[in-house]
């Protein structure tokens, strides 16, 4: 069972209170019994955090407003409230107590996350290479980081519909030495245990869903949503109004395409000379196989079959400790046949004879499916406004060729974690924080030495040659110009923007499932343990309810039935007019992986959060 707690908080008689509640109750409603029984007017931080009201409300359309929805919401005010605890928001919070701690200053730091436990929507491959991590906990081995598995074995592979073709010689990006085969989800959780050592507070199953602005612009922190309303925005009797946090600094740590952070992008122009990011979908599932067929260390790459040269992507399978073996297989977004379907390829990808060999005689654990940056140095937005950030993957650090982002990601919180501490704690003027310092101190970091050396690993996809071009430049690249050429090439499009008419296109036939190594995708998604309350407002918006089916069902052959990996969209026949089809949204289904709202080709839909804790629970990925 799950546990969050409150914050350290101070009661009349002057002893702290510290409370850990199980997520079988209402987590809003504790939090205001609680404070409320402390009757707590100030958090101890002699910075000054206060706790007061407020009387923004819901919005709804309803001609007629429950008074409900007109309460006044709690405020928490902080020094810095963190929105998403994975690796960069974990990270910028452990930063930002050691410093405090060396200095013996109180800075007081919460963490909100949308999963219901730390680490439930976490999802990555994952190899790990440890740079971050060293220089944020140097002594993590003595404190039992789940780093178990070093990487022994690296193999790259060219895949045909029958043989895998070793890739030689390995380019030294592609070498493993010295990383660890992780369940980031397991890393997570243990990253929040060292982040509560240090005096952090983490809020679990609270999700951001509005970002709060001072009368100047500035941001002045978040909002989670309200909990207990209906399919039609309308309380229900477990209503309870969402919690505003207040903050000197709010550093967003969402993950690839945060909701939040695309509205942040737009209102501060953050890509203003910036290129647009480009993505890909990630789907995975954790394997346990015959330990005869297990190889501990063995981390495997493929490129090839079954997309055809025009799709960038690839497969990769990870041989973890204990017989389990985390396989996937990724497609970027930008992928023009709207009859391609990433779920079904990856099910065909296990039926190589290299890879079901492996997978025979065992069985899957989990599934899940997530959305990642691939845009690299030329698509970091600007990182810093008036009064917050930008950190970790939400921002895009990802490493293509490397495909590892984790270490970044750590990195990125833990210098905006200095900016902040140096900002707060000093004498300057009041009036909303900028991190100036932050943007400088990433810009001259190894993050972007890093990224700045493969920035024309994935533009160099968008030619003629398609993945064989890619191939003989990323070769190139990385045995003789080794990042130093004098060119810089760019991303050419919008991902959704490169879907062709399917009348111009050939439409895929994909193989049954023979539910030995692949699988219907329903009983996949079974396997990710993704639940969302009933009768609650659908958080996968759709703006204009026409455009479905009178452009993307008639035009484009109704993709969104494709690229979804958990089947939330579905064409099905409309009721009200026999003869016409109608856009099925399955909500309870979804991964929150946000693919739909970055490949929908009309830009039609807006992933927004749905209830705190609601959504996938994984285990191992």
């Amino acid at each position: 069972m799950g546990f969050w707690r409150l914050p350290r908080i101070t009661s009349l008689s002057g002893f702290p209170i510290r409370a850990r509640f199980p997520f079988t109750l209402s987590q809003t409603s504790l939090l205001h019994k609680n404070l409320q029984l402390s009757r707590l007017k100030k958090l101890n931080s002699p910075y000054g955090s206060f706790l007061t009201s407020s009387r923004n409300f819901a919005s709804v359309s309803n001609q007629e407003v429950d008074p409900r929805l007109t309460t006044e919401r709690m405020v928490i005010d902080t020094d810095v409230i963190i929105v998403g605890a994975g690796p960069a928001g974990l990270s910028a919070a452990i930063r930002l107590k050691q410093l405090a701690n060396v200095e013996g200053k109180e800075i007081n730091v919460i963490v909100i996350e949308k999963a219901s436990q730390l680490g439930a929507h976490t999802l990555s491959g994952a190899v790990i290479e440890p740079r971050a991590l060293n220089e944020l906990l140097p002594d993590w081995k003595e404190r039992g980081a789940p780093l178990n598995q070093p990487v022994l074995k690296d193999d790259m592979r060219f895949l045909t519909e029958k043989l895998s073709i070793p890739l030689r010689p390995l380019p030294s990006l592609m070498r493993n030495k010295g990383n660890y085969i992780v369940s980031l989800n397991n890393f997570v959780k243990w990253l929040g245990e060292q982040a509560e050592q240090v005096g952090v507070d983490v809020y679990a199953g609270f999700a951001a869903s509005e970002v709060l602005y001072n009368e100047d612009g500035s941001v002045r922190g978040i909002a989670t949503n309200d909990m207990g309303l209906d399919k039609d925005f309308k309380p229900k009797e477990n209503f309870e109004r969402g919690v505003e946090f207040q903050a000197k600094v709010t550093l967003f740590a969402e993950g690839c395409h945060g909701s939040l952070t695309k509205t942040l992008i737009r209102k501060f122009n953050l890509r203003e000379g910036k290129q647009q990011q480009t993505y890909a979908i990630g789907i995975k599932e954790v394997w346990e196989v015959d330990p005869a067929k297990h190889v501990p260390g063995y981390v495997l790459h493929a490129a090839g079959w079954p997309l055809d040269y025009k799709t960038y992507g690839g497969g990769f399978m990870y041989h973890m400790e204990n017989n389990i073996v985390q396989i996937g297989f990724i497609i970027s977004l930008d992928y023009e046949n709207p009859y391609l379907y990433p779920y079904k390829e990856f099910q065909r990808y296990k039926t190589h004879p290299s890879i079901r060999k492996c997978l025979e005689g065992g069985k899957v654990i989990c599934y899940g499916a997530r959305a990642l940056n691939e845009g690299g140095y030329q698509s970091i937005p600007k990182l810093v406004f008036p009064g917050g950030a930008l950190i970790g993957c939400t921002a895009g650090f990802l490493n293509l060729p490397k495909i590892k982002g984790t270490h970044n990601a750590m990195k990125s919180g833990m210098l905006a974690a200095e900016a902040a501490y140096d900002a707060i704690t000093s004498n300057s003027p009041h009036g909303p924080i900028t991190l100036t310092a932050y943007e400088e101190s990433i810009k001259n970091s190894w993050v972007y030495e890093e990224l700045y050396k493969v920035r024309n690993f994935r533009p160099s996809i968008n030619t003629p040659f398609g993945v064989y071009g890619f191939i003989l430049y990323a070769g190139l690249e990385m045995l003789f110009l080794k990042g130093k050429a004098p060119w810089t090439f760019k991303h050419r499009h919008e991902d959704y923007a490169v879907l062709k008419p399917a009348k111009e296109c050939k439409p895929i036939e994909y193989p049954k499932p023979d539910g030995v190594v692949a699988f219907d995708l329903l009983e996949s998604v079974s396997r990710s343990g993704t639940f969302h309350k009933e009768n609650q407002p659908v958080h996968l918006r759709v703006r204009d309810k026409k455009i479905p089916v009178e452009r993307n069902l008639k035009i484009f052959g109704g993709p969104e039935q494709r690229f979804c990996p958990a089947g939330v969209y579905e064409f099905v026949d409309d009721e009200n007019n026999p003869s016409e089809k109608r856009l099925q949204i399955n909500s309870q289904n979804c991964v929150h992986c946000k693919t739909c709202d970055i490949k929908d080709v009309s830009q039609n839909i807006d992933w927004v959060t749905p209830e705190g804790g609601d959504g996938p629970k994984y285990e191992m990925t």
